[in-house]
């Protein structure tokens, strides 16, 4: 990774599922070329190990992942700022790229329920890596 490379915040309100699963997906399809930081306006205490299962699924291991907190100097620090779910939590600097990805919380849901989740959260990783390479 160098200074020249994007950094991407993923933001949602656990910090324990879509954020995560997004992290993990850009650092994995990226290879590395993307700085990737992920943060919740209100953490939750660990991930959730349905969404940690479903990207063991297609070799991607983050279940060492802890949530953290939405720090406003990784807003100011990002290039992209993807925010799913957490309404007006996430501060707005002139200048960063932010998407509003509409996604279903992962959380209490079942393994099948969260895989669709899964796919559809790359498929948007996979666009946005298309958009950053332009």
């Amino acid at each position: 990774m160098t200074e020249t490379d994007p950094t991407v915040l993923f933001v949602c309100v656990h910090n324990a599922g879509r954020s995560q699963m997004a992290a993990g997906f850009t650092r994995d399809l990226s290879g590395g070329a993307v700085h990737v930081l992920s943060g919740g306006s209100e953490p939750a205490e660990s991930l959730n190990p349905v969404a940690v299962q479903a990207m063991a699924e297609v070799g991607i291991d983050i279940a060492a992942n802890r949530p953290h907190v939405l720090e406003v100097d990784d807003v100011r620090a990002s290039d992209v700022v993807i925010t799913m779910g957490c309404g007006d939590a996430c501060p707005i600097f002139p200048g960063k790229r932010y998407e509003d990805w509409e996604l279903t919380d992962p959380a209490g849901l079942p393994l099948e329920q969260v895989r669709p989740i899964r796919d559809e959260i790359q498929r948007r990783v996979e666009e946005l890596l298309a958009s950053l390479a332009r």
